[in-house]
């Protein structure tokens, strides 16, 4: 992927990439200390939390913080390095928890992160104990319950982050605005199947509110309204935001048809085999010609997608130039983001991190 940070010198890329890690870690710790605490307090010494109480801070321990990484740069806009802004922006690697086990469980995905999901770490641990009826149920039915737990705990964890109540009566608008439209973005995403492929304007509409908004644009929001900052400021942020954010999709798409599974946790071509109707598939139909559509059609048909499927899916998408045309599209999106952010208004050193975020966005390979 080529490079998108034109502004600036190494020496500056460098450390704000050294002050991400560093904050995405700080951010990582509150929040597996917090749900190690809540898990505890709810699951220590009763049988049914005998796993759920190391299950669960474990699947935190795996986060990359990104949505949290957002809102504190959002926050760094308007005021200074703050523990308790820190403990309110990992709040919400809680809520993107609560989405990934929700997402694991309509997808019937296997892997999450390399390791089995929480619903099927907990349907083994019913056929473990030889409990009756079915273990897939119980697994599907357990990691709902957990899920709703950590969206419980996501705001539990804003409310005590100790940022001030005037401060967080700010921020709630945004919090709100971004839990909900990750729900309707998700029913959304649920209708669109791909032997039933949407147009691009319906596939963006979606895109951005189950993940674009959510991943990129909200959690900025969220931060900076934390921070009291104005509505210029906040309106850069939102057009930077909502251009990243589909970039950010975009990537994530192509990872889901072509990603490494050493590197995405995930079965090759995972998306292919879900059959979603991502991006790069949308795309692909879009620019199929006529012989690649006869091949998409009969794709489209196929009852089951295996290995030689995902194959073919693969070979289909590269062949109709799609793979290639999402590449320059993620990087015309994430430039433009850039150039959304006005000096006069963003400190220098925000803008030098919201830029090294982009480029963690859009040339990441996981």
């Amino acid at each position: 992927m080529t490079a998108i940070m034109t502004a600036g010198s190494a020496a500056v890329d460098e450390a704000a990439a050294g002050w991400l890690d560093t904050t995405g870690r700080r951010c990582l710790a509150e929040a597996h200390e917090f749900v190690s605490a809540r898990a505890a307090e709810h699951f220590s010494g009763r049988s049914e939390g005998a796993l759920a109480e190391t299950a669960l801070p474990e699947f935190v321990a795996g986060g990359k913080c990104l949505r949290p990484l957002f809102a504190y740069v959002g926050w760094r806009c308007g005021q200074p390095e703050s523990p308790a802004a820190v403990r309110a922006a990992a709040a919400l690697e809680l809520l993107h928890c609560f989405a990934l086990v929700q997402d694991d469980v309509m997808d019937g995905s296997p892997l999450r992160r390399g390791r089995p999901a929480l619903h099927v770490r907990f349907a083994r641990w019913h056929e473990e104990q030889g409990w009756a009826g079915p273990a897939s149920r119980f697994g599907e039915s357990a990691a709902i319950l957990f899920g709703d737990l950590f969206l419980v705990w996501s705001e539990q964890m804003l409310r005590e982050s100790g940022l001030a109540a005037a401060q967080l009566a700010r921020g709630w608008r945004h919090y709100d605005l971004m839990r909900a439209e990750l729900a309707a973005g998700q029913l959304a995403d649920l209708v669109n199947d791909a032997r039933a492929l949407p147009s691009w304007d319906t596939l963006l509409d979606v895109l951005r509110r189950k993940s674009g908004n959510y991943t990129v644009r909200r959690p900025l929001e969220f931060g900076a309204a934390l921070a009291g900052c104005g509505p210029e400021l906040l309106a850069g942020l939102a057009e930077f935001g909502g251009l990243l954010g589909e970039a950010f999709q975009f990537r994530d798409d192509l990872l889901g048809a072509f990603g490494d599974p050493a590197v995405t946790g995930k079965p090759a071509g995972q998306d292919l085999r879900d059959r979603k109707a991502s991006s790069v598939v949308v795309l692909a139909a879009a620019m199929a010609g006529r012989r690649q559509q006869a091949e998409l059609a009969e794709l489209l048909e196929l009852a089951t997608v295996d290995d030689e499927a995902v194959a073919r899916w693969q070979d289909l998408i590269v062949a109709t130039g799609a793979r290639d045309r999402m590449g320059e599209l993620i990087a015309e999106r994430a430039g433009k983001a850039l150039a959304a952010i006005d000096p006069a208004v963003v400190p220098r050193h925000a803008a030098d991190l919201l830029a090294a975020l982009a480029a963690r966005c859009t040339e990441r390979d996981r």
